[in-house]
């Protein structure tokens, strides 16, 4: 099996990390885990710190010293990733919205066609639980206006369920990357895709978190709506 590590920022976690770390090491599969810790102060931190003894040389906590947003979480995680050599770096949210059992098809899909596999919730249909009809609106329709401004064949832009061949972070110059929240999802497909990477959905369903609560704001949401024109805008830079 490939060397692989799953990346999990957090800010204000503190009632779901244990348990999405231990759901992480419960599956059947060989695999490391990396909290990126945006200086939460409800103590996330901490309860990372003391579930290191429990799973030592396989549970790593990089805290960052201010909050500084998803994006930048991600990119210090993926260079902290490259360092070490892992062959599939992935992202996953803390809050238990994504299942880690998805993990072995997503990787399957890594050992076989893709570069980049994304957890999908609209390849087939809408697959989200308990989200209010506002929400799944405002998601289902901002991809719809991504595919429709960059011309991505991707269902779920915004994704935050994705794993990566080392190569595609390689390639993208990951400490040039511009957005932190949606934007930042959607920057990270488009400009894979762009340099000839295979990126392909793997259908999942997405829980609504129970505990804590969301990061979403109006400032992420403008990001993202703006983000996209200038990404296409961008298109042969990338290149």
């Amino acid at each position: 099996m490939k060397k692989t590590v799953v990346i999990i920022p957090t800010y204000n976690e503190i009632e779901n990390i244990s348990l999405i770390i231990n759901s992480l090491f419960n599956i059947n599969l060989t695999l490391n885990v990396l909290v990126v810790d945006d200086n939460s102060p409800d103590g996330t931190s901490k309860v990372v710190k003391n579930l290191m003894d429990k799973y030592k040389k396989k549970l790593f906590l990089e805290k960052k010293n201010k909050k500084e947003g998803l994006g930048v979480a991600y990119v210090h995680g993926f260079n902290w990733a490259l360092a070490r050599n892992y062959d599939y770096i992935f992202q996953m949210d803390a809050d238990l919205s994504h299942n880690p059992n998805e993990l072995e098809k997503m990787i399957n899909h890594l050992d076989l066609a893709a570069d980049v596999i994304i957890g999908s919730r609209y390849k087939n249909g809408v697959n989200v639980i308990n989200w209010p009809l506002s929400r799944i609106l405002l998601s289902y329709i901002a991809s719809i206006y991504v595919r429709f401004i960059t011309s991505m064949p991707i269902k779920d832009p915004t994704s935050g369920f994705v794993g990566y061949k080392k190569q595609v972070l390689e390639a993208l110059n990951i400490n040039r990357i511009k957005f932190v929240g949606y934007a930042f999802q959607i920057e990270m497909k488009y400009k894979a895709w762009i340099k000839g990477f295979n990126l392909i959905e793997e259908s999942i369903v997405f829980l609504n978190r129970a505990h804590g609560n969301s990061k979403m704001d109006r400032s992420i949401i403008l990001e993202a709506f703006f983000g996209v024109l200038y990404l296409r805008a961008s298109k042969r830079k990338i290149k």
